[in-house]
């Protein structure tokens, strides 16, 4: 979400984006300790649906995990086609023909 902000010089203007703040695994810990301090121990959460919670989390820190890997890999490859464009630049400029000597006689 872009907001423009109102500048007194009349003219300019900045652009700001909101960034959502994230929730880490310590986060999501410390949500989770805090649902079972407060259940009611009469009427306790489903197992399953603790499990299917944590399941989901463990799977969202995979993809993330992924997500940085590939970035890392397109950089690196991104680096490399550039180093090697420089490479075929320098190596394909023409090169000067060889003057042969003709003898006469």
């Amino acid at each position: 979400m872009a907001i423009d902000s109102i500048s007194g010089t009349g003219s300019s203007a900045q652009t700001t984006t909101l960034s959502t703040p994230q929730l880490g695994q310590s986060d999501f810990l410390r949500l989770m300790t805090a649902q079972l301090s407060q259940q009611d121990p009469f009427n306790p959460v489903d197992n399953s649906e603790m499990v299917a919670q944590m399941a989901q989390f463990s799977s969202l820190a995979g993809v993330s995990e992924t997500n940085k890997t590939l970035t890392q890999i397109s950089e690196q490859l991104t680096a490399q086609t550039a180093l090697l464009e420089q490479i075929r630049a320098a190596t394909d400029t023409p090169a000067t023909p060889a003057t042969e000597a003709t003898q006469e006689g």
